[in-house]
């Protein structure tokens, strides 16, 4: 037992030498490894040492490279617009002419396009390259704004006749559309390049140049109409009142409304939207002052020919507003400018609706006779009629009388002139129903004046009176006075009343003869039944010797008082309205009254007819015949 255990110790102990000599050499071995690592760290350091420098180094230098790389871009970069000058140069001053516009162009844009990056690169070594590119592209803009005069003169060799577009209702010439293509290219690059040459510039050559070549063939196209719209204010006839459309200022406005148009559609393809108004406004500048200075002329001969010449001033006021507004809504200019050119004619016409008043009444007041038979005067028929010439130009008036306001036309200039602003309400129509109110009252009572200074006896004043009271009357329901005139008809009806009134004061002595005297206590008074039952027989025998002799005179006053107005009835001149107006007033006042007369007193001279001259029957058709 003990020998077998001693046995397996023995081999445990072998077991444990051999590990321990393992031990040993992996110590031994450790001791190296470390060694060798402590060598390598050291060679390690010394390494990094070495080669540390020489990699910052490196890092530096590519920087440094990459910094080279890119400066080298940029030298190339601003070196390209100098290596592009002098073949651009070659392009420019060869000039338009020599190549193609669209070549010559681009050569411009290029080169505006090179001097703005040379300008942003802002270094002093290319100012003097930026000078000569400046330079450069000064004398080619140059060059083509010569090119854009030229092409706008084609059109200007020779101008357009406005009358015979008008005429035919033709539409007046426009650009091609390839003109069209050049002048916007051209205006396109010199807007570009103008901001590069010069900033603070406000506008760029070519609104100029297309406004003064432009401009001045709108000018000399319309010249002809301004002369025609002077030549025709003369006249046939001195004296003549103005005809609606003999003036040429309908041809003036139409072909300058034809030729603005069409030279707004040209400038809206060329120039940029927000640079048509200014281009367009400057454009028709000097067409304008030629048509203020047209019509400050006709202005000058309306104010010479006020009574005959202030319908022109009224039909150039309708002509020219329509014009303004149609340009306003065409083109969205020259509203303004045009309406105030009417300015000095506005004035005018507004002072010639209180003129015309005055000269109706200065016209009556300086008849030095009236006709003797009562017919109505010329200066009646002359005045409604210049009323009816009105009604032609209702709408200019309308503008007119809404700015004087309701009696406006009655105060003197000065306060008139005050009256800027119209009543927004005001109803343009009724206004001038009211002037012409004011009219017709202001002629009848200077006729009622002048007649009663002239005339001798109201019965021939009534008639003259109403005979133009009656030609008011008829030319106002007979013309397209009647409509607006509608609510004159009740003052028109007191004229009539006052004329009759007046005629009738003539007829009171033959009735006056027909009154008489009765005494109810006497056995000789009318029966109850009143003087259709009277007796005659039985009330002149009543009759003392006196009031037999009293009612005879009073039959003999009245024959002959009856017989010379009825006689001078028919010696009158009456509108056939007149006569038979005033026929029957008086046969309405004196019939019932010698009706009655004569039933009392026509056995007075016993049927002898020595002072009973009428019976009732005679009498009747006598008066009858009045009418």
């Amino acid at each position: 037992m003990v020998a077998p255990r001693k046995g397996a110790y023995a081999e445990e102990s072998a077991e444990v030498e051999v590990l321990f000599a393992n031990m040993e050499k992996m110590k031994s071995l450790t001791k190296k490894i470390q060694g060798s690592l402590n060598r390598l760290e050291t060679s390690g350091k010394t390494v990094q040492e070495a080669i540390g420098p020489i990699y910052g180094n490196t890092q530096r230098l590519q920087v440094t490279n990459a910094n080279i790389v890119r400066i080298i871009d940029a030298i190339d970069r601003v070196r390209a617009p100098l290596d592009e000058t002098s073949r651009e140069e070659r392009i420019i001053k060869a000039g338009p002419r020599n190549s193609n516009l669209q070549d010559y162009v681009g050569s411009l844009q290029r080169t505006t396009m090179s001097l703005s990056k040379l300008r942003q690169t802002n270094l002093r070594s290319n100012q003097q390259v930026v000078n000569d590119l400046s330079n450069l592209l000064t004398f080619g803009n140059k060059q083509l704004e010569q090119v854009f005069r030229d092409l706008l003169r084609e059109g200007n060799g020779k101008t357009v006749e406005p009358l015979e577009y008008v005429a035919k209702n033709n539409p007046f010439p426009v650009f091609t559309d390839e003109k069209i293509s050049t002048l916007r290219s051209i205006c396109s690059h010199m807007s570009t390049s103008f901001a590069q040459l010069s900033p603070d510039a406000r506008e760029a050559p070519t609104h100029k140049i297309y406004a003064e070549i432009r401009g001045e063939y709108l000018t000399k196209s319309l010249r002809t109409l301004a002369a025609a719209s002077i030549n025709t204010t003369k006249k046939m006839t001195e004296g003549a009142v103005y005809a609606p459309g003999t003036n040429g200022i309908g041809y003036y406005a139409k072909g300058m409304e034809g030729l603005f148009i069409a030279e707004y559609t040209n400038l809206s393809f060329i120039f940029p939207q927000e640079e048509c108004g200014l281009v367009f406004t400057a454009t028709c500048q000097s067409s304008l002052t030629e048509f203020n200075k047209t019509l400050r002329e006709l202005n000058g001969y309306i104010q010479k020919n006020l009574t005959t010449d202030c319908f022109l001033g009224y039909e150039i006021i309708g002509i020219v507003s329509k014009l303004s507004m149609q340009m306003e809504k065409d083109t969205g200019e020259l509203k303004r400018p045009i309406y105030d050119s009417l300015k000095p004619i506005r004035e005018t016409c507004k002072a010639s609706l209180g003129k015309l008043m005055e000269d109706t009444r200065t016209r009556v007041q300086t008849l030095v006779a009236l006709p003797a038979d009562g017919a109505q005067v010329p200066v009646t028929t002359e005045t409604m009629t210049r009323l009816q010439n009105m009604t032609s130009y209702l709408d200019p008036l309308s503008s007119i009388l809404t700015s004087l306001g309701d009696g406006g036309w009655s105060t003197t200039p000065a306060a008139a002139s005050t009256v800027s602003l119209p009543d927004v309400g005001a109803d343009g129509q009724k206004l001038f129903a009211s002037y012409a109110s004011d009219t017709i009252e202001a002629l009848l009572m200077a006729l009622e004046r002048r007649s009663s200074f002239l005339l001798k006896g109201k019965n021939l004043q009534g008639v003259f009176l109403a005979n133009n009271i009656f030609i008011v009357d008829k030319l106002i329901r007979t013309s397209d006075l009647g409509p607006l005139m509608a609510g004159y008809a009740g003052k028109l009806e007191a004229w009539k009343k006052r004329a009759s009134s007046a005629y009738l004061d003539a007829w009171r002595e033959p009735s006056a003869c027909l009154l008489d005297v009765q005494y109810t206590n006497r056995s000789g008074r009318p029966h109850s039944g009143g003087a259709a039952t009277a007796d005659s027989t039985a009330i002149v025998k009543g009759l003392s010797s006196k009031d037999k002799d009293a009612i005879k005179e009073k039959f003999k006053n009245f024959n002959m008082s009856f017989d010379e107005l009825v006689a001078k009835h028919k010696g009158f001149k009456m509108e056939r309205e007149v006569r038979t107006l005033l026929g029957r007033e008086v046969q309405t006042i004196l019939e019932p009254l010698y009706g009655r007369f004569w039933d009392r007193y026509h056995e007075i001279d016993k049927g002898k007819g020595k002072y009973v001259k009428y019976d009732k029957t005679q009498l009747g058709s006598t008066l009858a015949g009045l009418s």
